[in-house]
C-alpha cells in the first residue's frame, strides 16, 4: 500500500493489483464501494448480492479480500459466509448498518480483518483495507513461522534417540504451542483392542503418560471392559473438529471418546489421522476442557505436517521395545512455572494461565503486534518481556513506555528525539526510545492512555517504519517490533472517537487477555508463597507459612487489585507476622465489607492518609531506621532520599522521634 499523488490510495503488491469481491445486495452501496476501489486502483473482481452468487464468484477467480454485508437477502447471511471465506483461507471486512451488539459479536468469532460502518466515507474504506492487509500479511507471516517452528521441533525429536514414551513426551510439549490440549490420544487403529496412549498435562512442562492400564484406573472399568468399548466405537477416517451438538451426537457413536471427555472434563477435540507407509491409519486426538478452541487453522497447520508426523511416528515404533516403567513416566519435567525458559517472574498453572503461556510462544518468534489486554495488576507488562525474552530480539533492548504520563508537549522529543537546538532547553541532542530499541522491542503500556495526537505520530511510525527527530532534516528508518498494553475497552473508546480505529487494528493482530486473579484463583497460594519468600528475605527473616485460615482468606477474597493487590496484603502482612505462622491475612476493611452489608456511613481514607499511615507503620517496625540493610527504604522499594522528601512532605518526622 502507498499514498498515490492525488491524497489518495493505491493498491500496490509486486506490480499487480488487488483483487477484491464485493457482496452486498444494495446496488448504490455496492456501486460507490466499486467505484472508491477503483479509484483507489484495486481491481473489483465482481459485485455477489447473495452467498450463494458469492461462491460461484470465488470459484471462477479467487479474491485476495471481500468486502461482506453482514445482513444479506436469502436464506444465509454474510456470517455464514464468513465461515465459509474462513475455510477457504480468504479474508474479509465485514460492512454493518444498524446490526444488534448479539449480531455484532457474532461476527466477530469469525475473525475480520475489519469492519466499515454505513455510510462510509472513502477514506474509511481506503484505510480499513489497508490495515486489513496488514493484518493479512502478518497472519500469513505467522503461520509459516509456526509450520516451521513445528515441523523443526518435531524433526529434532525424529533424529534423538528417545524412546517411544519419552518421545511422545517431547512431542506433546513441542506442538502444545500450536494445538493446546489438555488430554492427547495417540495410537494406530485397531479392531480387536484399546493400545493407545494418552498423554495429559498437568502444568506447564508438566506432562503424563496415561497407558491403557492407567486409562483403566482413572475410568474404573476393566481393561477387558475398555476394550469392549473401543471396538463399539465409530472411528474418523478425515481430520475434524468436535465440539458443542457434534461433540455430543458424537460420544454416542464413539463410546470411547465420551469415556474420556467425561473422565478428563472435555468440551471439544480435534481427530486428525496420519497414514503410515500407506495401509496403516494413527490417529492423534486432541482434547480440550474449553469450548470451540479448535479451528480450521489447526487443521490446515497440521496438514501441511502430516509427511513429518509420519516420519515421527515411523521413528518411535522402528523398535520393538514399546513400554516403559510407568514410574518414569509419571513425573517428567518439573520445572514449576515461574522458573520455565522465558516466563521467569510469571507464576501460574491454572488452565488460563497456561493458554496464556501457549499464546507467547506461538506469537515470540514473529515480529507481529501483539495487543496484552487485562485488569490493572494482572502483570501484563510481564507478558510483555516474556514475548521478548522468547523472540529472537531477545538479545536487542526491551525499551518500555508508559504512554499515560508522557508529558504532551516533550512527547515527541521523548519518542523520536531530538537535535541540538530544535527548542528552548535543547542544549544537546537526544535519542528518543523508539530509537533505543532499533532492533528491539518497544513496549507501549496503557496505550489507551495515549492522546490522540500522540497516536497519529505514532501510527505514522509504525507504517513507514522511520522517525525523524524533532529539529532534524532527515527520516532515519528502524526496525522495531510494538507490544501494547492496556486495562481500557479499547473497542469502546473506538466508538467514543478516543482512539483512532486504524491504530486500533494495527495493534491488534494478536491479542492476548490476561487473567483476573478471581478467574484464576487456584493460582493464589503459589502467588502468596512466592511473595512470602520475596519479602522474607528482603527483610532478612525465616519465612513464615501460611495457615489454613489465612488460606482460605485469600482464597475467599476476590482481589479488585488482582496480583499487585495481593502482593501489598502480603508484604504488609509479612512486617505484622512475629512468629513462623500467618494466622491471619489483614485484609482492608472496605475490602471485607459488600455493598448489601453497608448500613452505616465509615471513614474513607485519601491517597496521602494511606501513604502516611503505611510509611508511618514501616518506620516504627524498622525503629526510625531509613537506610542500609533492613531500613524502611528498602522494604518500601524506594530510594532513601525519595522517603526522607516523604516524611518531611507528610509531617511524620516527630512522630518516630
Amino acid at each position: 500500500m502507498k499514498k498515490s499523488s492525488d491524497n489518495g490510495y493505491e493498491a500496490v503488491s509486486s506490480g499487480l493489483k488487488k483483487r477484491i469481491l464485493i457482496v452486498e445486495d444494495q446496488f448504490i452501496e455496492a456501486h460507490d464501494l466499486q467505484l472508491i476501489l477503483e479509484k483507489a486502483n484495486y481491481e473489483v473482481t465482481g459485485i455477489a448480492r447473495s452467498v450463494d452468487l458469492a461462491l460461484e464468484q470465488i470459484e471462477i477467480e479467487k479474491p485476495d479480500l471481500v468486502f461482506l454485508d453482514i445482513m444479506l437477502k436469502g436464506s444465509r447471511n454474510g456470517i455464514e459466509l464468513a465461515q465459509i471465506l474462513q475455510e477457504k483461507y480468504i479474508g474479509f471486512i465485514f460492512i454493518s448498518a444498524n446490526s444488534s451488539k448479539s449480531v455484532l459479536d457474532q461476527a466477530k468469532t469469525t475473525h475480520p480483518y475489519g469492519f466499515i460502518v454505513k455510510p462510509f466515507r472513502d477514506q474509511d474504506v481506503l484505510t480499513t483495507l489497508e490495515i486489513a492487509f496488514y493484518r493479512q500479511q502478518y497472519s500469513l507471516e505467522s503461520q509459516l513461522i509456526q509450520q516451521y517452528q513445528l515441523q523443526k521441533g518435531v524433526a529434532e525429536i525424529i533424529n534423538s534417540d528417545l524412546e517411544k514414551e519419552d518421545a511422545l513426551l517431547a512431542f506433546a510439549k513441542v506442538i502444545q504451542t500450536f494445538i493446546p490440549f489438555d488430554y492427547l490420544e495417540t495410537g494406530f487403529v485397531t479392531t480387536t483392542h484399546y493400545d493407545n496412549f494418552g498423554i495429559i498435562r498437568k502444568n506447564i512442562d508438566l506432562y503424563q503418560i496415561i497407558n491403557p492400564q492407567k486409562l483403566s484406573q482413572i475410568s474404573a472399568v476393566s481393561e477387558k471392559e475398555l476394550n469392549e468399548i473401543y471396538r463399539k466405537s465409530k472411528l474418523d477416517k478425515e481430520p475434524i473438529i468436535y465440539s458443542e451438538e457434534s461433540l455430543i451426537n458424537n460420544l454416542q457413536a464413539a463410546p470411547i471418546k465420551a469415556l474420556i471427555t467425561h473422565n478428563f472434563r472435555i468440551k471439544s477435540y480435534l481427530v486428525f489421522p496420519v497414514s503410515v507407509a500407506t495401509i496403516q491409519s494413527y490417529h492423534f486426538t486432541f482434547y480440550s476442557r474449553n469450548l470451540n478452541i479448535y479451528s480450521q487453522e489447526n487443521l490446515k497447520l497440521l496438514n501441511a505436517l502430516e509427511p513429518v508426523f509420519s516420519q515421527f511416528i515411523n521413528k518411535i515404533y522402528s523398535k520393538e521395545k514399546y513400554s516403559l516403567p510407568i514410574s518414569k513416566t509419571e513425573n517428567k519435567s518439573t520445572n514449576p512455572t515461574n522458573t520455565a525458559e522465558g516466563f521467569e517472574g510469571i507464576i501460574g498453572n491454572s488452565s488460563q494461565m497456561i493458554s496464556v503461556f501457549n499464546y507467547i510462544r506461538k506469537v515470540a518468534p514473529s515480529d507481529t503486534s501483539v495487543l496484552v489486554l487485562g485488569e490493572s495488576g494482572t502483570g501484563k507488562e510481564k507478558i510483555a518481556q516474556s514475548i521478548h525474552a522468547l523472540s529472537p530480539r531477545k538479545d536487542k533492548p526491551l525499551v518500555i513506555i508508559n504512554c499515560g504520563t508522557i508529558p504532551e508537549n516533550l512527547a515527541e522529543s521523548l519518542l523520536f528525539g531530538h537535535e541540538k537546538g530544535a527548542f528552548t532547553g535543547a542544549l544537546d541532542r537526544r535519542i528518543g526510545k523508539f530509537e533505543l530499541a532499533d532492533g528491539g522491542t518497544v513496549f507501549l503500556d496503557e496505550i489507551g492512555e495515549m492522546s490522540l495526537e500522540l497516536q497519529v505520530k505514532l501510527l505514522r511510525v509504525l507504517q513507514e517504519r522511520e522517525i525523524e527527530r524533532v529539529g532534524g532534516t532527515s527520516s532515519m528508518k528502524i526496525d522495531v517490533r510494538i507490544i501494547a498494553a492496556t486495562n481500557k475497552n479499547l473497542e469502546e473508546e473506538v466508538a467514543a472517537g478516543r482512539f483512532r480505529m486504524d491504530l486500533y487494528y494495527r495493534l491488534h493482530v494478536f491479542p492476548i487477555v490476561v487473567p483476573s486473579l478471581k478467574k484464576r484463583k487456584e493460582d493464589i497460594p503459589d502467588l502468596a508463597n512466592h511473595f512470602i519468600k520475596l519479602y522474607s528475605e528482603r527483610m532478612g527473616r525465616k519465612a513464615p507459612v501460611l495457615s489454613d485460615f489465612a488460606l482460605q482468606q485469600i482464597q475467599d477474597y476476590n482481589w479488585p487489585g488482582n496480583i499487585r493487590e495481593l502482593e501489598h496484603v502480603i508484604q504488609r502482612t509479612i512486617l505484622l507476622t512475629d512468629g513462623n505462622v500467618i494466622k491471619e491475612i489483614g485484609l482492608s476493611v472496605s475490602s471485607k465489607i459488600h455493598p448489601e452489608q453497608v448500613s452505616e456511613p465509615f471513614s474513607i481514607k485519601t491517597i496521602l492518609e494511606n501513604e502516611r499511615d503505611y510509611i508511618l507503620y514501616i518506620l516504627k517496625k524498622c525503629n526510625g531506621k531509613i537506610s542500609g540493610v533492613g531500613g524502611a527504604a528498602e522494604i518500601l522499594d524506594i530510594h532513601p532520599s525519595t522517603l526522607n522528601s516523604k516524611i518531611k512532605k507528610l509531617e511524620i518526622k516527630r512522630e518516630i522521634s
